[in-house]
């Protein structure tokens, strides 16, 4: 069964209603369980939550200690490309912004890659504007070949593709694939995506079922907070997740919590999500899946990061830079989204070792799983 056939069975008004009605109770017994189900991450998402926060956070810390012990993943995203043929109207990589585009070839390709390795970065995610024409299979096999030899774990953030696709690049080395919804809101999805590919809602929804079908080695969640009701976004995210589980569970997963943040363009939220409520889904995920990776961007402000590192969350960013060419090539080209945290990847390093936790700077799973090969 395809995931489409599942979410073509829920209706975003009966589940948003649905999560807006429970109590306390519902809480209590969601917390009281060492495994959640759907019902009980309804309850953990719901304002009835908000007077449990602090049971949720201490027992997010304890599972997550308990799974993934005091390390905490640090990666860094290379922007290739921000050549966008999609109109999304949140994206400063809009197709209809007047900016300066540019994609980077394999001399500055390298360069990024001189310098991101400078700071001591081993997990690398790739990043392009939807652009299958300047930005595709080819050019992204391509720029794998080229930075494989250099970095211990590739990933990709791109446009959504075909199984065989995936097939191809995941040969050449793609470890993991980071692909958004953005909203589960059907009906409001077209609002946001009004042209270009991204606008086939169900191609989208799909591409999580492609990539388990190509046996890709981790597959990466998020929606944008800040489009829709975010506690229904997020139960519509958590069926996709325990949906992905049961049916390739060999692959491993990884949810992301973007936040709307300053763009060329000035799309303003419709929803603000305080950064309460962002504590609040962060340790209902965690209690609602031990196994799941957790991450948090630069999007987020130094002080709100530090404190997540022991909330739940297993990977952080640090150092990036969300332009083409923003480490060496040109460093003032267009941002896709302004950074919140700018600090050094030292320094992020010495904030995880004054909190007691060990940066890990590559995917150590991986790397067992690729010598016994």
């Amino acid at each position: 069964m395809e995931f489409k056939t599942l979410f073509d069975t829920y209706n975003w008004g009966d589940v948003e209603k649905s999560i807006y009605a429970k109590t306390s109770r519902d809480v209590e017994v969601a917390l009281s369980k060492d495994k959640c189900d759907l019902e009980d991450f309804k309850a953990l998402i719901s304002p009835a939550a908000v007077p449990y926060l602090e049971t949720m956070a201490q027992k997010s810390h304890e599972r997550t200690l308990r799974r993934f012990g005091n390390t905490m993943q640090l990666y860094v995203p290379l922007y290739l490309s921000n050549i966008c043929y999609n109109s999304c109207v949140y994206c400063g990589f809009n197709h209809k912004n007047k900016i300066n585009r540019r994609i980077l070839n394999d001399e500055e390709i390298l360069r990024e890659a001189e310098a991101i390795k400078a700071m001591g970065f081993e997990h690398l995610l790739l990043v392009t504007g939807e652009s299958p024409k300047d930005a595709g299979v080819k050019y992204l096999q391509n720029a794998i070949r080229l930075l494989r030899p250099h970095f211990a774990q590739i990933s990709c953030e791109v446009q959504p593709l075909d199984q065989c696709d995936y097939e191809i690049l995941a040969a050449e080395g793609m470890n993991a694939v980071y692909v958004y919804q953005e909203t589960f809101h059907k009906e409001k999805y077209p609002t946001y995506h009004p042209a270009g590919k991204k606008a086939d809602f169900y191609y989208r929804l799909g591409t999580p079922n492609r990539l388990g079908k190509a046996g890709v080695h981790k597959v990466g969640l998020g929606t944008l907070i800040g489009l829709e009701d975010w506690r229904t976004d997020n139960f519509f995210m958590a069926l996709h997740l325990n949906y992905l589980e049961k049916t390739y569970w060999k692959t491993k997963y990884s949810i992301a919590f973007p936040r709307m943040r300053p763009y060329a363009g000035g799309f303003q939220p419709n929803v603000i999500m305080s950064d309460k409520e962002l504590v609040q889904l962060i340790c209902a995920f965690r209690l609602f899946d031990s196994e799941v990776e957790l991450s948090i961007s630069t999007r987020e402000s130094s002080s709100f990061r530090d404190n997540l590192v022991k909330l739940g969350v297993t990977a952080l960013s640090a150092g990036s830079k969300t332009n083409p060419g923003g480490y060496a090539v040109a460093p003032q080209s267009l941002e896709q989204f302004t950074i919140n945290d700018d600090r050094s990847p030292v320094e992020i390093c010495q904030m995880l070792k004054s909190k007691g936790y060990e940066p890990v700077w590559k995917d150590w799973d991986r790397s067992i799983i690729a010598m016994k090969a």
